[in-house]
């Protein structure tokens, strides 16, 4: 018997922001392996038939390497016809899922991605900010800050200027963040905004500049911090007169912003 394989992305947590195809998969399959970032109310979708199968990470400790996760894919793909590995976000966007389509491929696995929303679209959205607003940036950077156990610095690739950067996993240690870019050439004074667990009802908004980042309180993870002219506050455009023509003009058609 040979199965397929579907690597799901299951967005950012509330299950309504999944792809029509990603509930279809979810309540036809046989057997679904999850991450620990797949929330309840995601889970719920899935068949009462299914075996549910957790294996991600856990207060940093992983319950199977990749290797591990790799050959448990293929395993379940000879003995089940539906086998969906579901991702938090979306699975192409550090997610691994590179390793996992090669290890299917290797093994002749027919297999199929079902995209889902990444943490950064769903940060943004979170926040009201435009991740390319053509005044302020013609590109997106998706970095992680996410570290190698023995590294004890980034290694930032150029930033070209009028980058908003999508910093995923930035860990505890917002200072240290903040620092390394001001360290690879970004202005101190740059706008930030850190989402923690985006679209869900924990969900929270921090807003910030690279140079106070070391005083902010760390938010609960999963978090994601984008930093950039477009990470700028209602409050902070406001006080910088961005608002002030609206307004006029609000006036002058007798609309009321």
């Amino acid at each position: 018997m040979s199965g397929k394989v579907f690597l799901v992305g299951a967005g950012p947590g509330d299950p309504e922001l999944l792809t029509v195809k990603a509930v279809r998969v979810l309540q036809s399959a046989d057997v679904v392996l999850h991450d620990a970032l797949v929330s309840d109310g995601v889970l719920a979708l899935v068949s009462p038939q299914a075996e549910v199968i957790h294996i991600g990470k856990r207060a940093g400790k992983k319950l199977l390497t990749q290797e591990e996760i790799n050959a448990v894919l293929v395993h379940y793909a000879q003995t089940a016809q539906t086998v969906v590995r579901l991702k938090g976000g979306d699975p192409l966007i550090f997610g691994r899922a590179g390793e996992e389509m090669d290890a299917l491929r290797e093994a002749g696995v027919d297999f199929e991605v079902v995209p889902g929303i990444s943490a950064s679209m769903a940060a943004a959205a979170a926040a009201g900010v435009s991740l390319t607003d053509r005044r302020h940036a013609s590109q997106v950077m998706f970095i992680t800050a996410h570290r190698e156990p023995g590294k004890k610095s980034f290694e930032w690739p150029a930033i070209p200027p009028h980058t908003t950067l999508a910093v995923y996993m930035p860990g505890s240690d917002y200072g240290d963040v903040g620092e390394s870019l001001i360290a690879a050439g970004i202005e101190a004074s740059t706008p930030c905004v850190i989402v923690a667990s985006a679209s869900q009802p924990s969900q929270q908004i921090r807003w910030s500049e690279l140079r106070r980042l070391v005083d902010e309180e760390t938010l609960p993870a999963p978090a994601l911090m984008i930093v950039g002219k477009v990470a700028r506050s209602a409050e902070t455009l406001r006080d910088a007169g961005v608002w002030s023509e609206i307004e006029r003009y609000g006036e002058r058609v007798g609309k009321v912003f």
